[in-house]
């Protein structure tokens, strides 16, 4: 009468050795050498946006969301224990103090940033780096040739390279720059609005996968190369998803011009599922429903093979 209860607990011990074992085997699939790591989805002004009483930003007023920090993504490389950013956000206070506690520490608040382009949500976080902030001593800035001529030519930011809290470094397009014998970094132009510098994506290279990181590009069909083409040529694509459909602003959205979500999933209607799971968007506006953890309509894109970037997921490179 006695060996059932035994026999239980010995089923109990093994159970949960076998659950232990489960979860460090996942935990460790997760330490990839090389990866990109996504920091944040939201379009430039972030989500819960500014004076927003709408229902979009109501959700999270009201618990039903969660705030989402602006769009952009960190390269870690384990074996050299150095970190860059791909975009220096608002919200680079807290990008930065992720890639600290959840990926490299290394002594240094960064290794490097990449800039896109002079929208406010893509460099104005370069400011934490002057004197007024943590007054850095040389971070690398790598920037096109008018966002460099931009930076060191308008205060505040060329007082951060007058002070040497940055350190710019060019960029030419299509020219690689290689980080080490495992990373190399190629920026590209795309059509965009350039008020003040022109606009890049990137195509991050790693020994075993590749990248493309497009959060900013007017219509595909204004760009000189196929994006489906593009896409096929890597293993993971982020490319803009600003707005899901057009009259979803009360504005005459042709002046901010942005592939539509449901343009991008028709122009790939075609393609294979393997191409279509390549696809991440990102960079979501507040009033864009995909921009929810929840909604039908997100699910409705996930059913045809596409996905959404989510802040915290890894990508192997």
């Amino acid at each position: 009468m006695q060996k059932k209860p035994i026999q239980i607990l010995y089923l109990i011990v093994f159970l949960g050795v076998l659950s232990c074992d489960l979860r460090y085997e996942e935990k460790e699939k997760q330490k990839f050498n090389q990866y990109i790591t996504v920091l944040g989805i939201a379009q430039d002004a972030g989500y819960p946006q500014i004076n927003c009483d709408k229902e979009c930003c109501k959700a999270y007023l009201n618990g039903k969301e969660e705030k989402k920090l602006i769009s952009c993504i960190g390269l870690i490389d384990l074996q050299s224990q150095k970190k860059w950013l791909f975009d220096a956000t608002p919200d680079i206070n807290e990008q930065t103090q992720i890639l600290k506690d959840q990926h490299v520490d290394n002594g240094n608040i960064i290794d490097g940033v990449f800039l896109t382009h002079a929208h406010i949500g893509h460099y104005t976080g370069l400011m934490n780096l002057g004197k007024e902030a943590m007054g850095a001593n040389q971070i690398p800035v790598y920037a096109m040739p008018r966002m460099k001529t931009f930076l060191e030519t308008n205060g505040p930011w060329s007082q951060l390279v007058g002070l040497n809290n940055i350190d710019l470094r060019s960029l030419k397009s299509d020219s690689t720059i290689r980080l080490n014998k495992a990373l190399k970094v190629t920026p590209f132009l795309v059509p965009h609005r350039d008020e003040y510098s022109e606009t890049v994506g990137y195509t991050i290279e790693g020994n075993n996968k590749s990248a493309l990181f497009i959060p900013d590009i007017d219509k595909w069909e204004k760009w000189e190369r196929n994006i489906i083409d593009e896409v096929k040529k890597v293993n993971y694509a982020f490319i803009d998803a600003s707005f899901f459909r057009d009259g979803e602003l009360k504005r005459d959205m042709s002046k901010i011009p942005h592939p539509f979500t449901t343009e991008t999933t028709t122009l790939f209607e075609n393609e294979s599922m393997e191409t279509k799971n390549k696809i991440y968007f990102i960079h979501f506006n507040h009033t864009n429903p995909t921009l929810k953890d929840k909604h039908h309509l997100k699910d409705s894109i996930q059913n045809l093979g596409f996905r959404f970037a989510k802040e915290g997921d890894n990508f192997e490179l």
